[in-house]
């Protein structure tokens, strides 16, 4: 089976055609020619063609203006910040395998390799050596190491207790001094995903926390149009007064898969990036 290619901008609605007003029928002179009134008409087809092409030009041209940036979360452009991202390409399923919110899929499994569902770095990025991969796959260990000390033992055993399978991650840098890592967290079923979920997430703050944030909460000014079909995120932002770093993170869950995304940088870390990776990572979970 072929892989699913996702654009990363969203799709431009089609400009609806703009008729243009039907030309007055000329008055040709009684001596005329047929050939002469043939011309005559090509003409005017001509002309009623350009008109019409350059209405439509006009409304294509303001369809792409005015369209909501929100709505286009792999678009890079210098005025917001936002990163470009190679194209989103879900990996293909096993032959005879269900995706994971299909009807017959009860479990809710993502039967693609986990590796693959991970977000790609953009462009201009450089690994981030704080995560160490064994060819795609991010030991226990360097996921516990994202969280407090105090919190380690316990989400350890969380994780067993769940019958985590893998974690498949990736990590990196942008020149402006972001750090981003992205865990996906796979479990053996839908459910298993949903109870271990439960215990690391809050409604307003996450129960257990990051290493380095003071403290988190709920990002309530996360946008609404920004949620993803079949995903459901919980979206934190480190509270005031911070520490060297910003931390920006987001569990998501997705079926029987957990992921994580955490961005940070030295100062301030910007929404838009950030939003604009949890955004992309969820189209591929979902």
């Amino acid at each position: 089976m072929s892989a699913e290619t996702m654009p990363t901008d969203a799709s431009l609605p089609l400009p609806l055609p703009v008729p243009s007003a039907e030309p007055a029928p000329a008055t040709a002179a009684p001596e005329q020619a047929p050939k002469d009134r043939r011309v005559l008409r090509a003409v005017l087809r001509w002309t009623s063609a350009v008109v019409v092409f350059g209405a439509l030009a006009g409304a294509a041209a303001y369809g792409v203006t005015e369209q909501q940036r929100t709505r286009l979360p792999g678009l890079a452009t210098a005025s917001d910040g936002r990163w470009t991202y190679p194209e989103l390409v879900r990996p293909p399923l096993p032959e005879g395998s269900p995706a994971p919110f299909a009807e017959a899929n009860s479990a809710q499994a993502h039967y693609a390799d986990p590796r693959a569902l991970v977000l790609k770095a953009p462009e201009g990025a450089r690994p981030d050596p704080g995560v160490k991969t064994d060819d795609g796959w991010v030991p226990k260990s360097a996921l516990l190491a994202q969280f407090m000390k105090e919190e380690r033992e316990e989400l350890g055993q969380d994780l067993t207790d769940a019958g985590l399978r893998h974690i498949a991650g990736r990590g990196w840098i942008m020149p402006d001094g972001s750090t981003t890592r992205v865990f996906l967290l796979h479990f053996g079923t839908g459910a298993a995903a949903q109870e271990f979920s439960d215990g690391l997430v809050g409604t307003f703050a996450p129960v257990r926390q990051l290493a380095g944030t003071a403290d988190a909460a709920l990002d309530e000014s996360y946008p609404d149009d920004a949620h993803v079909k079949n995903v459901t995120e919980y979206v934190y932002d480190e509270a005031r007064p911070r520490g060297a770093e910003h931390v920006r993170s987001a569990y998501l869950v997705a079926g029987d898969t957990v992921g994580l995304v955490v961005q940070s940088r030295k100062g301030t870390a910007p929404a838009v990036p950030f939003r604009q990776a949890v955004v992309l990572q969820s189209q591929l979970l979902g």
